[in-house]
């Protein structure tokens, strides 16, 4: 009879194993994330937010659940997608990228948001302030200042200085684009040079703008910083190697998919640092105490086998000074 009973009692424990299972599933956080371009061009960036959670402890599929949405280059598809993680009443959701950032915020004020951004926060309306952005958003900016727009084109001089016109190409649906093209602007007057600026608001604008920029006798050219570019990075290089365009870049990533050059913050760097903002917020620190991070250091990065088929001799000064220089 004892042995009855301590079986039934064994197969009721057993039996309430795969519940108490459950119950602790449940209870695990859900990081909604959010971006516009594509998850194949996103896998880097994803990578770097894990090593960042799991700095401070969590591991996907352990302790901690990701739901990712992607908008695959479609902005008007980020609403409908950041209302969904609201339905799915996340603990905190992750917006990779300006666009997905303003449409994050626009569907929840309670639900913590980080976000990543190449567009200054407090400018595009993101946050009040860098110090204490208040509300239920902070996060990192890996932002394109006048000063860092300057350097790259005072850097495309350096390479092509027979450029009589430098193109600069940016996207007019981003919050920032007038400002990028203003700063732009200004700093080109600053160092006496001629440029021309063109829009694409998606994928299907690049044959047009590159066309129009060898019509118009662009000698070199400068990729303003977003995400739909940075999602489409393989095809920019693709027509900028096509039309013998000398590019700058934002990102280094550019430069690993065959830009001749970049110069600004590190991608992964950034959403490395959204991992470690969100693990501190879902340990119970509130998002509007934590400081937007600004970018403390600028790389330079240089393609020579890029720039040797393009006819360029990079100059030996300019070399010393690179970061990473991939031959």
């Amino acid at each position: 009879m004892k042995r009855r009973k301590f079986l039934t009692l064994l197969g009721g424990a057993a039996a309430a194993w795969p519940l108490a299972a459950r119950a602790q599933q449940a209870a695990m956080p859900l990081v909604g994330f959010l971006r516009s371009t594509s998850a194949n061009a996103s896998i880097d960036l994803v990578a770097a937010l894990r090593r960042g959670l799991a700095e401070a402890g969590y591991t996907e599929g352990q302790n901690i659940a990701i739901d990712y949405r992607w908008a695959e280059n479609r902005n008007e598809r980020l609403a409908a997608l950041a209302a969904d993680l609201v339905r799915r009443q996340c603990a905190l959701i992750v917006a990779g990228g300006d666009a997905a950032a303003h449409a994050a915020k626009t569907a929840t004020a309670t639900i913590p948001i980080v976000f990543a951004t190449g567009d200054d926060p407090v400018k595009v309306g993101l946050v009040a302030r860098l110090n204490r952005p208040g509300g239920n958003i902070t996060g990192i900016s890996f932002f394109n200042s006048a000063d860092l727009e300057s350097k790259q084109l005072e850097l495309l001089r350096e390479v092509v200085p027979k450029a009589g016109v430098i193109g600069v190409l940016v996207n007019p649906t981003m919050a920032g684009a007038e400002s990028q093209e203003r700063d732009a602007r200004v700093a080109a007057r600053a160092l006496g040079l001629q440029i021309l600026t063109l829009n694409a608001g998606n994928e299907h604008d690049f044959d047009a703008a590159f066309t129009a920029f060898a019509q118009q006798g662009a000698g070199a050219l400068l990729i303003a910083g977003n995400a739909l570019f940075t999602g489409q990075r393989d095809r920019l290089v693709a027509l900028a190697a096509r039309y013998a365009l000398p590019t700058i870049y934002g990102l280094r990533e550019f430069v690993l998919a065959g830009g001749m050059m970049s110069y600004g913050g590190s991608l992964t760097v950034a959403y490395r640092q959204v991992g470690v903002y969100a693990a501190r917020i879902l340990k119970g620190e509130k998002s509007a105490d934590l400081p937007v991070v600004l970018p403390t250091k600028f790389e330079l990065v240089i393609n020579l086998q890029t720039a040797k088929g393009l006819g360029i001799e990079i100059p030996p000064m300019l070399l010393a000074r690179a970061d990473e220089v991939i031959e």
